[in-house]
């Protein structure tokens, strides 16, 4: 019970401390009578933990003072500090996100406890992005979390929020860096970034990002017979190029371009017996060592930008999203036994060939009418899913622990046959933000979105509204009220009473309250909100007590329908910025109910991987000019394994600590930082249900050299 105690204070501790600095990289200036950003880095500035403005919360770079809803903004300083690699280690910076599964190369995520979809959970610079693979951190500038429902600017997406991730622009400046980074496993990272004008009238510029990772990790696969055990290995490349170009004063022609080739190993995760203990040791991998994924993704976008007058501008854009992925997995089958009587695998061979092609029209403005003052947005947007794929599958065989099955000689390619599907989904939105005085500020918005398939056609509205009283410069508190949408599809089981019906969308209901203080002459931002969720038309499925039988077809034995409500509340509280003149912290902290209320076997369960509490703090203590020490805790709490609550994953507590240390040489700046990630070597249990759970990794050291020319 102590124990229970004590990680309970760590984490209300943990966000009730924190705040954090300005943000000045990069700083921008205004083009001479235009309102076209100038991106200039000036090197990495000590006070860049807090950031003040979020594009994607309001589709438009708009104060975060100013913007009823909660929106946390996590910049590229403080994850290079941590030596982040992934967007995991990134979100581990929001307590409002917990981890789900890490199969299959790719990280599932949960925001106030619904899970994003991979499909439309996120965006890359307000695009949507289909996010099926571990998603690329190096090209970001800063990663914002919207919370709450925001179907209302980007139509289909969850009730919990989306996860907006802001690429690295171009700059005016020179700048070119050089970084390196390993670990105690033997893992690599070559990193270059380089940026600057290409033409002596600096009308036209550029940023490049190249990336080689080669990554060594801590479990092992069972050998093949006569051969040593392996590790999992990941190779990963990366290139990015942007281009700004500017056609006129007040005209931006923006282009990027970024493709990511990664292959790595697979590895299911941990199984768990009805107990929560780990089946096998932790480093026991069930996946056969000849099992990978090979992602091939590319991206493809232009953005213009119009400032038409000192009120008004147009931004138009348009990205392509490709992605291919060989997957040849052996799908090993859970079993509580599998170390006594072995378990199966299922081997198979596939090829899954993804299109997302999204475009967008923003015309943005402020008039004054009424003796108050309007900022209007009027836009629409459009979405291309295209989706198709091979499968060629083995026979199934059983193994035993510790000895590797060989490789079965199957080929996707053998598979003349296409499974494909596809649909096309259209937006248009109007929203207002009305200032009324000084204090009181309203916003009023709506948008209607259909989507077209094969299947049939969903519609939907999705109103929202807010209202921000400040009744001082420093502080806003605000309410708002919105609605999110998912589309269902049709019933697709011939055992089903429901099959071939068409299944009405999803809906979420979110209302907020909140309040937003910077301190410290604006160098630290505390956040608090209370927020109330509940999704309707949820599917449920329920077993017939008497089969029926249909004349030579499968007997119908459940029927499904839309009646269940799944309803989370709680409440979170953040701080980003400057607590002294050499101290810098960021840290949040969430309380979460969630529990579904259907008519099957989930009524008055609570969603997987969805805690009580979670909690995190990151900060930097800068000892001398060259010197500094970050000191980090990330707090989970007990959290279930398995939809009927049998199993649950303990909580825990993990300390991070590092130290930074910078020179010149030559006139040029250099870098060097260790980090120790789970510093007391806890053991712990990530995200996942009891059949793929992530298992945390032991305690591990990092270095990294960087080099600025």
């Amino acid at each position: 019970m102590s124990q229970k105690y004590s990680t309970l204070s760590l984490a209300v501790v943990a966000a009730l401390q924190s705040p954090l600095a300005l943000a000045d990289d990069p700083q921008s200036t205004k083009v001479s009578g235009s309102d076209i950003e100038r991106i200039e880095v000036k090197g990495r500035s000590f006070n860049a933990y807090k950031v003040g403005s979020a594009n994607g919360a309001m589709r438009g770079d708009l104060s975060l003072l100013d913007t009823p809803q909660s929106v946390n903004v996590i910049p590229d300083f403080v994850t290079d500090e941590q030596l982040a690699t992934n967007l995991a280690e990134v979100l581990v910076n929001d307590s409002s996100i917990t981890a789900g599964t890490q199969r299959w190369n790719r990280q599932v995520f949960s925001l106030r406890g619904f899970e994003l979809d991979s499909g439309s959970g996120y965006l890359a610079n307000g695009h949507q992005l289909f996010a099926h693979y571990v998603l690329p951190i190096e090209i970001l500038s800063q990663v914002e979390v919207l919370k709450g429902p925001s179907s209302m600017l980007y139509g289909q997406s969850g009730p919990g929020g989306l996860v907006n991730m802001v690429t690295k622009k171009p700059t005016y400046e020179r700048l070119f860096e050089l970084g390196f980074d390993t670990d105690d496993s033997g893992s690599t990272r070559f990193q270059l970034d380089a940026g600057g004008a290409i033409n002596e009238a600096e009308t036209l510029r550029y940023r490049a990002v190249g990336v080689k990772q080669d990554t060594e990790y801590w479990r092992s696969y069972s050998p093949l017979p006569g051969e040593q055990a392996e590790q999992q290995e990941r190779n990963r490349w990366l290139g990015f190029v942007a281009l700004d170009y500017d056609l006129t004063d007040d005209v931006l022609l923006s282009l990027r371009y970024d493709r990511t080739e990664d292959k790595t190993g697979i590895d299911v995760g941990g199984w768990l017996d009805k107990d929560g203990n780990l089946i096998g040791g932790r480093e026991q991998i069930w996946d056969m060592p000849w099992a990978f994924t090979d992602n091939s993704i590319t991206n493809l976008g232009a953005d213009i930008g119009w400032q038409i007058s000192d009120n008004w501008n147009l931004k138009l854009g348009y990205n392509e999203q490709q992605f291919n992925r060989q997957r040849f997995d052996s799908a090993p089958r859970y079993k509580a036994d599998a170390m006594d009587k072995g378990y199966q695998i299922n081997p198979f061979d596939r090829f899954d060939d993804w299109s997302h092609k999204t475009a967008y029209v923003d015309l943005n403005g402020e008039i004054e009418l009424a003796g108050m003052t309007h900022q209007l947005l009027l836009g629409a947007n459009k979405l291309d899913y295209g989706y198709a794929q091979l499968r060629t599958s083995g026979s199934r065989q059983t193994v035993m622990p510790g000895v590797a099955a060989p490789r079965p000689d199957i080929s996707y390619t053998t598979d003349n046959s296409w499974s494909t599907s596809d649909y096309e989904f259209y937006g248009v939105y109007l929203q207002d933000l009305i200032s009324l005085n000084d204090q009181w500020k309203l916003l009023a918005g709506v948008r209607f979105d259909e989507q077209k398939e094969e299947s049939g056609n969903d519609n939907a509205l999705s109103p929202k509204f807010g209202v921000i009283w400040q009744p001082q410069q420093d502080l806003s508190l605000y309410a708002n009220y919105s609605k999110s949408f998912v589309p269902q599809g049709k019933v697709n089981d011939e055992a089903d009473l429901s099959h071939g019906q068409e299944l009405d969308p999803e809906y979420g209901t979110q209302y907020e309250l909140g309040a937003k203080w910077e301190l410290m002459n604006g160098g630290l931002l505390l956040t608090g909100a209370v927020f109330d969720i509940e999704i309707d038309n949820r599917i449920v499925t329920q077993q017939l007590e008497t089969p029926i039988d249909v004349p030579g077809k499968k007997s119908i034995t459940q029927v499904t329908r839309q009646d269940g409500i799944q309803h989370h509340k709680g409440f979170e509280l953040g701080a980003q910025g400057q607590l002294g003149e050499d101290w810098f912290v960021t840290s949040s902290m969430m309380y979460l109910d969630a529990q579904y209320k259907t008519a099957d076997h989930l009524n008055g369960k609570t969603p997987i991987d969805a805690p009580e509490w979670s909690a995190n703090i990151w900060s930097r203590y800068q000892m001398t000019d060259a010197f500094a020490l970050n000191f980090g805790a990330v707090y989970v709490g007990e959290r279930f394994a398995d939809d009927q609550n049998s199993i649950t994953k303990d909580g825990y507590v993990r300390f991070d600590m590092g130290a930074a240390y910078t020179f010149d040489i030559g006139g040029n700046e250099f870098d060097v930082r260790a980090n120790v990630r789970n510093l007391f070597d806890t053991d712990y249990l990530d995200g996942g249900n009891y059949q793929m759970v992530t298992i945390g990794q032991e305690r591990n050291f990092s270095l990294a050299l960087n080099a600025r020319f």
